[in-house]
Protein backbone atom coordinates (compact mmCIF):
# COMPACT_ATOMS: atom_id res chain seq x y z
CA UNK A 1 0.00 0.00 0.00
CA UNK A 2 1.36 3.43 -0.99
CA UNK A 3 2.44 5.75 1.78
CA UNK A 4 0.24 8.78 2.45
CA UNK A 5 1.60 11.95 0.82
CA UNK A 6 1.01 14.02 3.95
CA UNK A 7 2.90 11.46 6.05
CA UNK A 8 5.80 11.48 3.59
CA UNK A 9 6.27 15.24 4.05
CA UNK A 10 5.36 15.13 7.74
CA UNK A 11 2.55 17.69 7.49
CA UNK A 12 -1.15 17.85 8.29
CA UNK A 13 -3.96 17.97 5.72
CA UNK A 14 -4.55 21.60 6.70
CA UNK A 15 -1.00 22.66 5.84
CA UNK A 16 -0.67 25.88 3.83
CA UNK A 17 1.11 26.13 0.48
CA UNK A 18 4.11 27.68 2.21
CA UNK A 19 4.24 24.85 4.78
CA UNK A 20 4.03 22.22 2.03
CA UNK A 21 6.89 23.86 0.13
CA UNK A 22 9.00 24.24 3.30
CA UNK A 23 8.48 20.57 4.26
CA UNK A 24 9.42 19.38 0.77
CA UNK A 25 12.56 21.53 0.64
CA UNK A 26 13.64 20.19 4.03
CA UNK A 27 13.26 16.56 2.89
CA UNK A 28 14.73 17.17 -0.55
CA UNK A 29 17.86 18.74 0.92
CA UNK A 30 18.19 15.95 3.49
CA UNK A 31 18.01 13.16 0.91
CA UNK A 32 19.60 15.01 -2.04
CA UNK A 33 21.73 12.66 -4.24
CA UNK A 34 24.80 14.88 -3.88
CA UNK A 35 24.55 14.60 -0.10
CA UNK A 36 23.89 10.84 -0.18
CA UNK A 37 25.96 9.39 -3.05
CA UNK A 38 25.19 5.75 -3.96
CA UNK A 39 22.50 5.58 -1.26
CA UNK A 40 19.48 3.84 -2.82
CA UNK A 41 17.29 4.34 0.25
CA UNK A 42 17.95 8.09 0.27
CA UNK A 43 17.27 8.27 -3.46
CA UNK A 44 13.90 6.51 -2.98
CA UNK A 45 12.94 8.94 -0.21
CA UNK A 46 14.02 11.85 -2.42
CA UNK A 47 11.72 10.62 -5.22
CA UNK A 48 8.82 9.97 -2.81
CA UNK A 49 9.09 13.51 -1.48
CA UNK A 50 9.02 14.90 -5.04
CA UNK A 51 5.98 12.75 -5.88
CA UNK A 52 4.14 13.99 -2.80
CA UNK A 53 5.05 17.60 -3.51
CA UNK A 54 3.98 17.36 -7.17
CA UNK A 55 0.45 16.45 -6.05
CA UNK A 56 0.06 18.53 -2.88
CA UNK A 57 1.49 21.70 -4.43
CA UNK A 58 -1.11 21.60 -7.23
CA UNK A 59 -4.59 22.69 -6.09
CA UNK A 60 -6.46 20.46 -8.58
CA UNK A 61 -4.37 17.33 -7.90
CA UNK A 62 -4.50 17.95 -4.15
CA UNK A 63 -8.32 18.17 -4.24
CA UNK A 64 -8.56 14.89 -6.15
CA UNK A 65 -6.10 13.20 -3.77
CA UNK A 66 -8.01 14.43 -0.71
CA UNK A 67 -11.24 13.04 -2.18
CA UNK A 68 -10.13 9.79 -3.78
CA UNK A 69 -6.67 8.96 -2.42
CA UNK A 70 -3.96 7.28 -4.53
CA UNK A 71 -6.51 5.43 -6.68
CA UNK A 72 -7.52 8.69 -8.36
CA UNK A 73 -4.08 8.74 -10.00
CA UNK A 74 -3.17 5.10 -10.55
CA UNK A 75 -5.67 3.97 -13.18
CA UNK A 76 -3.61 4.82 -16.24
CA UNK A 77 -0.01 4.72 -15.19
CA UNK A 78 -0.08 7.26 -12.40
CA UNK A 79 -1.03 10.88 -11.99
CA UNK A 80 1.41 11.95 -9.35
CA UNK A 81 5.18 11.68 -9.53
CA UNK A 82 5.30 7.88 -9.60
CA UNK A 83 6.87 7.92 -13.07
CA UNK A 84 9.30 10.76 -12.32
CA UNK A 85 13.02 10.31 -12.73
CA UNK A 86 15.78 12.58 -11.43
CA UNK A 87 15.65 14.75 -14.55
CA UNK A 88 11.90 15.27 -14.08
CA UNK A 89 12.41 16.32 -10.48
CA UNK A 90 15.21 18.79 -11.13
CA UNK A 91 13.57 20.27 -14.24
CA UNK A 92 10.30 20.88 -12.35
CA UNK A 93 11.45 21.65 -8.82
CA UNK A 94 15.09 22.70 -9.15
CA UNK A 95 14.30 26.22 -7.95
CA UNK A 96 13.21 24.77 -4.58
CA UNK A 97 16.86 24.06 -3.68
CA UNK A 98 17.94 27.68 -4.08
CA UNK A 99 21.74 27.99 -4.10
CA UNK A 100 22.34 24.59 -2.53
CA UNK A 101 24.32 21.95 -4.43
CA UNK A 102 25.65 24.27 -7.12
CA UNK A 103 22.31 25.70 -8.19
CA UNK A 104 20.26 22.54 -8.14
CA UNK A 105 22.46 20.18 -10.10
CA UNK A 106 23.28 16.69 -8.89
CA UNK A 107 26.01 14.10 -9.37
CA UNK A 108 27.15 13.69 -12.95
CA UNK A 109 26.07 17.13 -14.16
CA UNK A 110 28.84 19.27 -12.79
CA UNK A 111 26.89 21.53 -10.46
CA UNK A 112 25.60 24.74 -12.03
CA UNK A 113 26.46 23.55 -15.57
CA UNK A 114 23.73 20.93 -15.50
CA UNK A 115 22.12 20.41 -18.89
CA UNK A 116 18.41 21.15 -19.01
CA UNK A 117 16.30 18.11 -19.85
CA UNK A 118 13.50 18.94 -22.25
CA UNK A 119 10.17 17.17 -21.96
CA UNK A 120 7.85 16.67 -24.91
CA UNK A 121 4.41 18.26 -24.86
CA UNK A 122 1.46 16.44 -23.30
CA UNK A 123 -1.45 15.12 -25.34
CA UNK A 124 -5.07 15.24 -24.17
CA UNK A 125 -7.89 12.94 -25.20
CA UNK A 126 -11.42 12.29 -23.97
CA UNK A 127 -12.73 8.76 -23.41
CA UNK A 128 -16.47 8.04 -23.18
CA UNK A 129 -17.49 5.20 -20.86
CA UNK A 130 -20.77 3.40 -20.35
CA UNK A 131 -22.08 3.07 -16.80
CA UNK A 132 -21.23 -0.64 -16.94
CA UNK A 133 -17.60 0.19 -17.84
CA UNK A 134 -17.45 2.72 -15.00
CA UNK A 135 -18.79 0.12 -12.55
CA UNK A 136 -16.57 -2.76 -13.61
CA UNK A 137 -13.40 -1.02 -14.82
CA UNK A 138 -12.15 -1.43 -18.37
CA UNK A 139 -9.03 -1.46 -20.51
CA UNK A 140 -9.35 0.74 -23.59
CA UNK A 141 -7.24 0.54 -26.73
CA UNK A 142 -7.00 4.10 -28.03
CA UNK A 143 -5.44 5.33 -31.27
CA UNK A 144 -3.29 8.40 -30.61
CA UNK A 145 -1.40 10.54 -33.12
CA UNK A 146 1.81 11.61 -31.39
CA UNK A 147 5.06 13.18 -32.52
CA UNK A 148 8.13 10.93 -32.46
CA UNK A 149 11.70 11.33 -33.60
CA UNK A 150 11.98 10.67 -37.33
CA UNK A 151 13.94 7.67 -38.56
CA UNK A 152 17.46 8.77 -39.45
CA UNK A 153 17.42 12.09 -37.62
CA UNK A 154 20.72 12.92 -35.90
CA UNK A 155 21.68 15.64 -33.46
CA UNK A 156 24.95 17.39 -32.70
CA UNK A 157 26.27 19.45 -29.81
CA UNK A 158 24.88 22.96 -29.85
CA UNK A 159 27.59 25.40 -30.93
CA UNK A 160 26.10 28.28 -28.94
CA UNK A 161 26.22 26.67 -25.48
CA UNK A 162 28.68 23.84 -26.27
CA UNK A 163 26.18 21.28 -25.00
CA UNK A 164 25.64 22.89 -21.60
CA UNK A 165 22.05 23.87 -22.40
CA UNK A 166 22.62 27.22 -20.69
CA UNK A 167 24.30 30.48 -21.57
CA UNK A 168 25.81 32.80 -19.00
CA UNK A 169 25.60 36.56 -19.31
CA UNK A 170 27.52 39.18 -17.30
CA UNK A 171 25.91 42.60 -16.88
CA UNK A 172 27.13 45.76 -15.25
CA UNK A 173 24.56 47.11 -12.78
CA UNK A 174 24.52 49.72 -10.04
CA UNK A 175 25.25 46.86 -7.64
CA UNK A 176 28.26 45.73 -9.62
CA UNK A 177 28.80 42.96 -12.17
CA UNK A 178 25.90 40.45 -12.14
CA UNK A 179 26.12 36.98 -13.68
CA UNK A 180 22.92 35.25 -14.81
CA UNK A 181 22.26 31.92 -16.50
CA UNK A 182 19.39 31.14 -18.84
CA UNK A 183 18.38 28.30 -21.21
CA UNK A 184 20.24 28.50 -24.49
CA UNK A 185 18.04 30.31 -27.06
CA UNK A 186 19.47 28.28 -29.94
CA UNK A 187 18.70 24.77 -28.62
CA UNK A 188 16.07 25.70 -25.99
CA UNK A 189 18.24 24.20 -23.28
CA UNK A 190 18.65 20.73 -24.79
CA UNK A 191 22.35 21.20 -25.54
CA UNK A 192 21.77 19.74 -29.01
CA UNK A 193 20.80 20.95 -32.45
CA UNK A 194 19.73 19.01 -35.52
CA UNK A 195 22.58 17.61 -37.62
CA UNK A 196 20.60 15.63 -40.22
CA UNK A 197 16.85 16.03 -40.76
CA UNK A 198 14.97 13.46 -42.89
CA UNK A 199 12.35 14.61 -45.38
CA UNK A 200 8.97 15.17 -43.78
CA UNK A 201 10.35 15.93 -40.31
CA UNK A 202 9.59 19.25 -38.63
CA UNK A 203 12.17 21.76 -37.37
CA UNK A 204 12.78 19.61 -34.27
CA UNK A 205 13.24 16.39 -36.23
CA UNK A 206 9.85 14.98 -35.28
CA UNK A 207 7.13 13.33 -37.37
CA UNK A 208 3.50 12.48 -36.59
CA UNK A 209 2.81 8.79 -36.01
CA UNK A 210 -0.40 6.96 -35.08
CA UNK A 211 -0.02 4.57 -32.18
CA UNK A 212 -2.41 2.36 -30.22
CA UNK A 213 -2.15 3.01 -26.48
CA UNK A 214 -3.64 0.75 -23.81
CA UNK A 215 -5.35 2.66 -20.98
CA UNK A 216 -6.42 0.79 -17.84
CA UNK A 217 -9.36 2.61 -16.27
CA UNK A 218 -10.22 1.58 -12.69
CA UNK A 219 -13.77 0.97 -11.50
CA UNK A 220 -15.51 3.94 -9.91
CA UNK A 221 -14.06 6.80 -11.95
CA UNK A 222 -16.23 9.91 -12.19
CA UNK A 223 -17.12 12.21 -15.04
CA UNK A 224 -14.41 14.84 -15.53
CA UNK A 225 -11.66 12.85 -13.78
CA UNK A 226 -8.29 12.95 -15.56
CA UNK A 227 -5.91 9.99 -15.71
CA UNK A 228 -2.34 10.01 -16.97
CA UNK A 229 -0.40 7.55 -19.14
CA UNK A 230 3.23 8.41 -18.50
CA UNK A 231 5.49 8.84 -21.52
CA UNK A 232 2.79 8.49 -24.18
CA UNK A 233 2.64 12.16 -25.18
CA UNK A 234 4.85 13.77 -27.82
CA UNK A 235 8.52 12.87 -27.82
CA UNK A 236 11.16 15.55 -27.29
CA UNK A 237 14.05 16.15 -29.67
CA UNK A 238 17.49 14.76 -28.89
CA UNK A 239 17.87 13.17 -25.48
CA UNK A 240 14.71 14.67 -24.03
CA UNK A 241 11.92 12.68 -22.38
CA UNK A 242 8.43 12.09 -23.75
CA UNK A 243 5.41 14.01 -22.55
CA UNK A 244 2.35 12.33 -21.07
CA UNK A 245 -1.06 11.34 -22.38
CA UNK A 246 -3.83 12.89 -20.28
CA UNK A 247 -7.12 10.98 -20.43
CA UNK A 248 -10.30 12.85 -19.47
CA UNK A 249 -13.23 10.64 -18.44
CA UNK A 250 -16.68 11.29 -19.90
CA UNK A 251 -19.58 9.22 -18.59
CA UNK A 252 -22.40 8.29 -20.97
CA UNK A 253 -26.03 8.46 -19.85
CA UNK A 254 -27.66 5.09 -19.11
CA UNK A 255 -31.16 4.48 -20.50
CA UNK A 256 -32.66 3.37 -17.16
CA UNK A 257 -30.09 3.94 -14.39
CA UNK A 258 -29.10 7.29 -12.91
CA UNK A 259 -25.89 7.76 -10.94
CA UNK A 260 -25.56 9.75 -7.74
CA UNK A 261 -22.06 9.37 -6.34
CA UNK A 262 -21.60 5.64 -5.75
CA UNK A 263 -25.37 4.96 -5.62
CA UNK A 264 -27.64 4.20 -8.56
CA UNK A 265 -31.34 5.01 -8.98
CA UNK A 266 -33.93 3.05 -10.96
CA UNK A 267 -37.56 4.09 -11.60
CA UNK A 268 -39.79 1.00 -11.49
CA UNK A 269 -43.35 1.42 -12.80
CA UNK A 270 -45.84 -1.07 -11.37
CA UNK A 271 -49.39 -1.66 -12.61
CA UNK A 272 -52.26 -1.27 -10.15
CA UNK A 273 -53.07 -5.04 -10.14
CA UNK A 274 -49.39 -5.89 -9.49
CA UNK A 275 -49.26 -3.32 -6.69
CA UNK A 276 -52.39 -4.78 -5.08
CA UNK A 277 -51.64 -8.48 -5.57
CA UNK A 278 -47.83 -8.45 -5.56
CA UNK A 279 -45.51 -9.64 -8.31
CA UNK A 280 -41.89 -10.18 -9.32
CA UNK A 281 -40.24 -7.95 -11.88
CA UNK A 282 -36.95 -7.82 -13.77
CA UNK A 283 -34.82 -4.67 -13.52
CA UNK A 284 -31.49 -3.44 -14.90
CA UNK A 285 -28.24 -3.35 -12.92
CA UNK A 286 -24.67 -2.61 -14.02
CA UNK A 287 -23.89 -6.34 -13.89
CA UNK A 288 -26.98 -7.52 -15.78
CA UNK A 289 -30.68 -7.96 -15.07
CA UNK A 290 -31.99 -9.19 -11.72
CA UNK A 291 -35.50 -10.15 -10.57
CA UNK A 292 -36.96 -8.51 -7.49
CA UNK A 293 -40.13 -9.27 -5.50
CA UNK A 294 -42.95 -6.75 -5.23
CA UNK A 295 -44.88 -7.32 -2.02
CA UNK A 296 -48.73 -7.17 -2.12
CA UNK A 297 -50.01 -3.72 -1.22
CA UNK A 298 -46.78 -1.91 -2.15
CA UNK A 299 -47.18 1.87 -2.02
CA UNK A 300 -46.15 4.29 -4.73
CA UNK A 301 -42.98 6.08 -3.67
CA UNK A 302 -41.54 3.14 -1.74
CA UNK A 303 -37.78 2.71 -2.16
CA UNK A 304 -36.30 -0.76 -2.38
CA UNK A 305 -32.58 -0.82 -1.57
CA UNK A 306 -30.36 -3.42 -3.25
CA UNK A 307 -27.14 -3.23 -1.25
CA UNK A 308 -23.85 -3.47 -3.09
CA UNK A 309 -25.47 -3.17 -6.53
CA UNK A 310 -24.14 0.35 -7.13
CA UNK A 311 -20.74 1.70 -8.20
CA UNK A 312 -17.46 0.68 -6.49
CA UNK A 313 -15.84 3.49 -4.52
CA UNK A 314 -12.77 4.87 -6.30
CA UNK A 315 -10.91 4.91 -2.97
CA UNK A 316 -11.66 1.22 -2.33
CA UNK A 317 -14.31 1.64 0.38
CA UNK A 318 -16.87 -0.90 -0.86
CA UNK A 319 -19.76 -0.34 -3.26
CA UNK A 320 -22.79 1.89 -3.39
CA UNK A 321 -26.41 0.67 -3.50
CA UNK A 322 -29.10 0.47 -6.15
CA UNK A 323 -32.22 2.35 -5.04
CA UNK A 324 -35.39 1.15 -6.79
CA UNK A 325 -38.15 3.77 -6.72
CA UNK A 326 -41.61 2.17 -6.97
CA UNK A 327 -44.16 4.14 -8.99
CA UNK A 328 -47.68 2.67 -9.05
CA UNK A 329 -49.19 3.42 -12.45
CA UNK A 330 -52.79 4.62 -12.27
CA UNK A 331 -54.77 3.88 -15.48
CA UNK A 332 -56.03 6.99 -17.28
CA UNK A 333 -58.84 5.26 -19.20
CA UNK A 334 -61.22 2.48 -18.06
CA UNK A 335 -64.00 0.54 -19.73
CA UNK A 336 -67.51 0.41 -18.30
CA UNK A 337 -67.05 -2.69 -16.13
CA UNK A 338 -63.76 -1.39 -14.73
CA UNK A 339 -65.37 1.94 -13.84
CA UNK A 340 -68.24 0.12 -12.12
CA UNK A 341 -65.78 -1.92 -10.08
CA UNK A 342 -63.97 1.12 -8.76
CA UNK A 343 -67.25 2.96 -8.18
CA UNK A 344 -68.31 0.08 -5.97
CA UNK A 345 -64.99 0.33 -4.09
CA UNK A 346 -65.56 3.97 -3.08
CA UNK A 347 -65.78 4.02 0.68
CA UNK A 348 -64.63 0.41 1.00
CA UNK A 349 -62.32 0.12 3.99
CA UNK A 350 -59.74 -1.85 1.99
CA UNK A 351 -59.31 1.09 -0.41
CA UNK A 352 -59.18 3.84 2.21
CA UNK A 353 -55.67 5.34 2.83
CA UNK A 354 -54.26 4.12 6.15
CA UNK A 355 -50.63 5.30 6.31
CA UNK A 356 -48.54 3.57 8.95
CA UNK A 357 -45.44 4.82 10.76
CA UNK A 358 -43.28 2.90 8.31
CA UNK A 359 -44.84 4.73 5.35
CA UNK A 360 -42.63 7.81 5.27
CA UNK A 361 -43.68 11.05 3.63
CA UNK A 362 -41.97 12.36 0.50
CA UNK A 363 -39.96 14.90 2.50
CA UNK A 364 -38.81 12.23 4.97
CA UNK A 365 -37.61 10.06 2.09
CA UNK A 366 -35.68 12.96 0.56
CA UNK A 367 -34.15 13.67 3.97
CA UNK A 368 -33.09 10.02 4.34
CA UNK A 369 -31.51 10.03 0.88
CA UNK A 370 -29.24 12.97 1.68
CA UNK A 371 -28.47 12.11 5.32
Amino acid sequence: MKEDYYDILGISKNASDAEIKKAYRKMALKYHPDKNPDDKEAEDKFKKAAEAYEVLSNADKKARYDQFGHQAFEGAGGFGGGGMNMDDIFSQFGDIFGGAFGGGGFSGFGGGGRQRVVKGSNLRIRVSLTLEEVANGVEKKIKVKRKVQADGVTYKTCSTCNGAGQVTRVQNTILGRMQTSAPCPTCNGTGQSIDKKPAGADAQGLVAKEETVSVKIPAGVVDGMQLKVTGKGNEAPGNGISGDLLVAIQEKDHPTLKREGDNLHYDLYVSLPDAVLGSSMEIDTVTGKVRIKIEPGVQSGKILRLRGKGIPSINGYGKGDLLVHVNVWTPKTLDKSQKEFFENMRGDEHFEPKPEKGDKSFFEKVKDMFS
